[in-house]
């Protein structure tokens, strides 16, 4: 009889244990289903919010565009900014009524930060004159953006064209030339990895700009200036920095002090000026030696060039201008000295009057050079970090000091 009572207790310990386990690994399964649907539907969120394919291959500009998101740009463009690039942030804040985006939008070059508000149509994205605030500072950094981000609309408003289409029409400006899809490329950006479609127009080079569908700008753009003769400038190029949700991380302006040597194409893209200077940190009271050098579109060195030499500070006041001068060879040397009143953003400019024999005629080839003359620090701030070092020398002295002697002790 115990043996049997045993038995039967046993027999339902064991029972119960399988039940319990059965319940374990139901419950299991069950919470990693959730996790896993979870995870997906996550995925598929975040795909769908950036650069999935949506249901249907039409994209246009502005498409996917969704509020309180932004979008980070690095964007080169050759008639703004002598072809410098910059960094735009668009925050697609709210639409109106109407379906047109409030945008704030700042742009940081050179440390240097210029904001506004942009009112975006809805059709095409392009700035509208009403309802937008854009400073004088700002202007030709919004030109760049019409000119490079928003440059697609003209083919390709709303409600879009295929991305499978066999053209999307063709460049007047440019003799007719055609613009289309041409096939499917994964890119990786500094913003991240996307699935694209790289859009082609060809005139003397291929020029291309990489569109993903839902999203509301092209991922990347490679174009070129039209030229008959030599290598073609860079028109407008650009590169996704970085995207997010939430109104984007506020910047204020800081002082970058570029360091040589530095080079500019001439806006026809004809010739390189290149702008190198000694010492490099440009100090007031000293005299700094600046070396132009002039080369062809090819980068070859070109000699016997006359030219015009300006420097000018940010208060308009002119440290040096030099005219007709004369370059035998690359490089040619100028000396200017600057004074604590020049400290502060500075601007070279050099204008190209003629190379060799070869007259320029009415255009005008010219670079222009963004550098800065270093402050003098006072006697007073001088004093205090000299104060600071020597303070900090003693008391570590003097603790070495003590735990010798601890130790000396011991």
């Amino acid at each position: 009889m115990k043996t049997d009572v045993i038995d039967s207790g046993k027999s339902g310990f064991h029972g119960r244990k399988r039940r319990t386990m059965s319940c374990s690994l139901v419950l299991c399964t069950l919470l990693s289903s959730t996790a896993i649907v979870a995870a997906l539907s996550s995925f598929s969120v975040f795909s769908s919010t950036y650069y999935a394919y949506a249901a249907d291959e039409k994209w246009y500009v502005g498409e996917g565009a969704k509020q309180d998101t932004y979008a980070t740009y690095r964007i080169q463009d050759l008639d703004t900014n002598n072809g410098a690039p910059f960094d735009m942030t668009i925050y697609f804040q709210k639409q109106d009524d109407s379906g047109d985006w409030i945008a704030p939008v700042f742009v940081v070059d050179q440390g240097k930060v210029f904001p506004g508000t942009l009112k975006l149509g809805s059709l095409d994205m392009s700035v509208l004159a009403t309802g937008s605030n854009i400073t004088t500072e700002i202007m030709p950094y919004i030109n760049a953006y019409k000119d490079s981000l928003q440059w697609l609309s003209a083919y390709v408003p709303k409600p879009g064209q295929s991305l499978t289409a066999a053209s999307w029409g063709k460049i007047a400006s440019i003799g007719g030339s055609e613009i289309k899809p041409s096939g499917t490329e994964k890119i990786t950006v500094k913003a991240g990895t996307f699935d694209t479609t790289k859009i082609i127009y060809h005139k003397s080079i291929d020029n291309t700009i990489w569109v993903a569908n839902e999203f509301p700008f092209p991922i990347k753009a490679q174009t070129y200036a039209d030229v008959t003769t030599g290598q073609p400038p860079v028109q407008y190029a650009f590169e996704l920095l970085a995207t997010g949700t939430g109104e984007p991380p506020a910047r204020s302006s800081v002082v970058e002090i570029p360091k040589p040597p530095l080079e500019q194409r001439t806006a026809r893209g004809t010739y390189f000026v290149d702008l190198d200077w000694s010492p490099a940190d440009i100090q007031p009271e000293k005299n700094v030696s600046f070396q132009i050098s002039f080369f062809d579109s090819d980068h070859a060195a070109v000699q016997d060039v006359s030219y015009d030499f300006k420097v000018t500070d940010s208060h308009g006041n002119v440290l040096k201008d030099l005219k007709d001068q004369f370059a035998a060879s690359s490089p040619d040397t100028q000396t200017v000295s600057f004074s604590d009143k020049n400290a502060g953003p500075v601007t070279v400019d050099v204008n190209m009057n003629a190379v060799g024999s070869r007259d320029p005629g009415p255009f005008v080839e010219s670079a222009q050079f963004n550098i800065v003359a270093a402050p003098e620090l006072p006697a007073s701030v001088i004093f205090i970090g000299t104060a600071i070092f020597v303070g900090i020398v003693f008391v570590i002295t003097r603790f070495a000091r003590v735990g010798l002697a601890k130790l000396s002790d011991a």
